[in-house]
């Protein structure tokens, strides 16, 4: 098997940025993998994917991944199995079957210390036992015993992620590509991550928003095509006819006969139809967009879930603001801290390449300067230089000639890169690394003091998987920033249709979200949602206690400006279609409680308080795991089955939903009243237009415009909002 090693997560920040990265700026000879692990240097032939499935069902703004493998022993001996895989962001793993005498057995969540010792007792007692942990941010890994001498065994894994359109653009990642961060993890194992049969990965995207394209850049041959009025379909294969029909049934088959594969220009794509599909190694990401039509109103959506029997109820609401945040420009300082790690060999000429394009963008009455770090830090340019050409030449001739090398201190860089700040001047700030820091500090605690400290905002892009999401996300919400996951697999036409409106548009800042009317509390936003930026959405979870009408107030500042939107709407005495609801907002609440962690160091309370929730909702966390046992085991042990009966619950509900018709606007609850008015509308209760990307009939594909061009553009958001920061304090005083 080839040892594949992934290029390093690219975290680009500014102290406000908006990011579109193409594939070309980051080059990497080789990937780590998703697959099957084994120690390295053992004396037995690996242990086989036969069959690797791949359902995905996106609706009512959420995504149900699910997923079923066979594995299979080559071997003259039972062993057992131990499949690896990234943790794909902000997922929910509330599901897990073993295939026990040809039956599923559903795995129930415990406290991941008690998980551990039940699957080794097991396994020393030769019984069948499965186990699912997840390795903090970096990877979901899934242990099954035994994989019998020449025999198989199946497994499935059903996760839920919260999903969200940015002006417009859609976007779901199935990540493959290990970020190639645990050195200790690589050093003992090696992986097989090929799929010797079958393999199939289907999306179904249901959505009562009309949709006028679906891309997946890095699969021009997928099979893309619109079912109905309101659903896609997209859909990878290797397998051959006979074997689809031993598919589970939820893995449909696109009709190839008529060319409905479509590009984000909305034009078919029959040559794609016409070529073979084949997908054997899961080194890859798959990454696919959608991309909403224009004209379509700003809203608020709401889906809930509560039984006529339960006091308490759980609703989900979906903010898509309008376009009435105001355009902006400004100049700047630049500060670029490049990591010079040996992660970055094989591709630091690609990110010199790209600073150097950046650099010649900016007009001459802009300064810059560059920090390197590894081991250490160092001010590659003692101090900010002009940008005009004779600059930029010579600080790149001196760039070309470094090497990388040595580890990564990522605190040292970033010290580096945010003292010694002009207070006069607007300043970007542009990071470059993974966040995974093994050098110096490391403490997460002491990143997040180190910004508050300072009047910056960080706009952070976290490439690849397994980065150390937790630390580069809360460093962005404690600088009011903007975060967004990048997977090797995008390019430079999905970044920049996401970036687009941050490049022009002020934000609005101190974002406050309020329910009254009803008894509701447990109300869950994201960590980062204290800003909103052009063309985002905002989600929140909560509880209700009391059904009937609710109102809900939205108050931020544009511009040092306060603005406020209101509307009202209804919460149900029974809503059932939708229990993963649940789940969602304790994984939200999970995420709240890590975060104090992380911050304020260890709290036995929270600790215990997530433990409880994941335990009641069957949640795969930090501090719980999933165990399979056999039925007569979980009664011994005296483990409750109560995820079972939740994993049944939602599955007879998404039955129910696939075979209901998805209608327009079915979950929108302000169209009498919209949240967002258009003042310039002659009707009292016409909507703002949310924000999108227009389709360019030039062509999808990426790679002219240079991605730090965007970047440049899109950190001027925050330099205006620093000066005019800078100029309402000299006013002051």
């Amino acid at each position: 098997m080839t040892h594949l090693t992934t290029h390093k997560t690219a975290l680009l920040t500014a102290l406000g940025l908006s990011f579109a990265l193409s594939s070309s700026l980051f080059y990497s000879p080789s990937i780590e993998a998703a697959g099957l692990l084994k120690p390295n240097n053992a004396n037995y032939t690996d242990l086989q994917i036969k069959e690797h499935h791949v359902n995905v069902v996106i609706e009512d703004m959420y995504a149900t991944t699910t997923i079923e493998q066979t594995f299979h022993n080559p071997n003259a001996n039972d062993l057992e199995a131990i499949y690896s895989f990234p943790v794909p962001e902000k997922a929910a793993v509330g599901e897990f079957s073993y295939w026990i005498d040809g039956k599923p057995v559903t795995g129930e969540v415990v406290e991941k210390q008690q998980a551990r010792q039940i699957y080794e007792q097991q396994k020393a007692q030769g019984n069948e036992t499965a186990l699912v942990e997840k390795d903090k941010y970096k990877t979901f890994d899934i242990s099954v015993f035994p994989v019998k001498a020449n025999q198989d065994v199946k497994i499935k894994l059903v996760y839920l992620q919260n999903t969200q359109t940015d002006t417009g653009i859609g976007r779901y990642v199935y990540p493959l590509e290990d970020g190639g961060v645990d050195v200790e993890k690589q050093s003992f194992w090696s992986r097989n991550e090929t799929v010797e049969e079958a393999f199939t990965f289907n999306v179904k995207l249901r959505t009562s928003y009309p949709v006028d394209g679906l891309r997946m850049p890095q699969h021009p041959n997928a099979q893309l095509q619109q079912v109905a009025p309101y659903e896609w379909q997209a859909a990878l294969m290797n397998q051959t006819a006979t074997q689809v029909q031993n598919i589970s049934p939820d893995l449909e088959t696109p009709d190839t006969d008529t060319p409905t594969s479509l590009d984000l220009n909305g034009e078919a794509d029959t040559k794609a139809l016409n070529q073979p599909t084949t997908l054997t190694q899961l080194n890859k990401d798959i990454l696919l967009y959608w991309r909403q039509a224009e004209g379509l109103p700003a809203s608020v959506d709401m889906i809930s879930y509560k039984e006529a029997n339960n006091s308490k109820g759980t609703f989900k609401l979906t903010l898509t603001p309008g376009t009435d945040l105001p355009l902006v420009t400004q100049g700047r300082d630049w500060v670029f801290v490049l990591d010079i790690s040996g992660s970055m060999q094989g591709k630091f000429s690609s990110l010199v390449e790209g600073v150097r394009q950046g650099l010649g963008q900016l007009p001459p009455q802009d300064r810059f300067k560059v920090v390197l770090f590894n081991n250490q830090a160092q001010n590659f340019t003692q101090g900010y230089q002009p940008a005009d050409k004779q600059s930029i030449k010579s600080v790149m001739t001196q760039l070309d000639n470094v090497q990388p090398g040595n580890g990564t201190n990522l605190y040292a860089g970033l010290k580096n890169g945010i003292d010694q700040l002009d207070s006069d001047r607007s300043t970007a700030i542009i990071l470059v690394t993974d966040g995974v820091a093994n050098v110096g500090e490391t403490e997460k605690s002491k990143f997040l003091n180190l910004l508050e400290k300072r009047d910056a905002r960080l706009f952070t892009f976290i490439m690849g998987n397994s980065a150390n999401r937790p630390l580069l996300e809360e460093m962005t919400r404690v600088s009011n920033g903007f975060a967004m996951s990048i997977s090797n697999a995008d390019d430079i036409m999905g970044q920049l249709m996401l970036a687009k409106g941050k490049m022009s548009h002020a934000a609005m800042r101190d974002v406050s979200l309020k329910v009254s009317g009803v008894r509701s509390k447990e109300i869950v936003k994201p960590r980062l949602a204290n800003t909103l930026y052009h063309g985002q959405q905002l989600t929140v979870f909560g509880h209700y206690y009391q059904p009937g009408e609710a109102e809900i107030t939205l108050t931020g500042t544009v511009n040092g400006k306060e603005k406020s939107y209101k509307t009202r709407f209804m919460l149900p005495e029974q809503s059932t279609l939708h229990p993963e609801l649940e789940r969602l907002w304790a994984y939200a609440a999970i995420e709240e409680l890590q975060a104090k962690i992380d911050y304020l160091g260890t709290d036995k309370d929270a600790k215990q308080a997530i433990t409880d929730t994941a335990i009641e909702y069957g949640l795969v966390t930090d501090y719980t795991s999933m165990i399979v046992v056999r039925d007569e085991v979980f009664k011994a042990l005296n483990i409750q089955r109560n995820n079972q009966q939740r994993v049944e619950k939602e599955q007879k509900a998404r039955e129910l939903r696939a075979h209901q018709p998805v209608t327009a606007q079915q979950n929108r609850v302000d169209q009498q009243q919209p949240m967002f008015i258009d003042s310039s509308s002659a009707q009292p209760n016409q909507s703002q237009q949310r924000a999108s990307v227009s389709p360019s009939r030039s062509g999808s594909g990426g790679g002219a415009i240079s991605p730090w061009l965007v970047i440049l553009m899109a950190a001027s958001i925050a330099l205006v909002q620093l000066s005019r920061s800078h100029s309402n304090r000299s006013k002051d005083v």
